[in-house]
């Protein structure tokens, strides 16, 4: 069987998005409930397509809108993960119709080290769009990514 492309894993929603009723004690009180939103793929692809150049967002901002978009108390962190890193990957083996994924961020400004070309790949491009990225011993993050937050609606 042959392995399927990024593109194709993009937009593979199989039974997504579905609501998880989650019953561990520990991740109700983590993320604050039992409902757990699993969004597709193309969910995250399409949020990232709206942050503008010289704008931001984090994975948790994403997932926060998602999780209000379908009435869940949160959304899976782990499957939002590899989801944006799906949408980059995808983008790049495109090749045109670009998703702007080096302007989501992981949590706290962090930039991610599996986007396409790594971390240097997303550093050079947020610094060619006005952002100011600083390292933090082994982790690089945008400077104060919160003032140029893009907000979503």
């Amino acid at each position: 069987m042959a392995k399927k492309s990024f593109n194709e894993k993009l937009h593979d929603s199989k039974n997504m998005p579905e609501i998880i009723e989650v019953a561990d004690m520990k991740a109700i009180a983590r993320y604050g409930g039992t409902k757990m939103l699993i969004a597709p793929p193309l969910a995250y692809d399409e949020i990232m397509r709206r942050v503008p150049e010289g704008q931001v967002l984090t994975s948790v901002d994403i997932r926060d809108y998602l999780a209000r978009k379908h009435e869940a108390d949160y959304t899976c962190p782990l499957t939002a993960g590899i989801f944006m890193n799906i949408a980059a990957k995808a983008s790049e083996e495109r090749g045109t119709d670009e998703t702007p994924y080096w302007r989501s961020l992981k949590k706290d400004g962090e930039l991610s080290e599996k986007y396409p070309s790594g971390i240097d790949g997303q550093k050079l491009r947020l610094e060619a769009e006005g952002h100011n990225v600083i390292q933090k011993g082994k982790r690089y993050f945008v400077k104060d990514y919160s003032e140029k937050r893009f907000v979503l609606e």
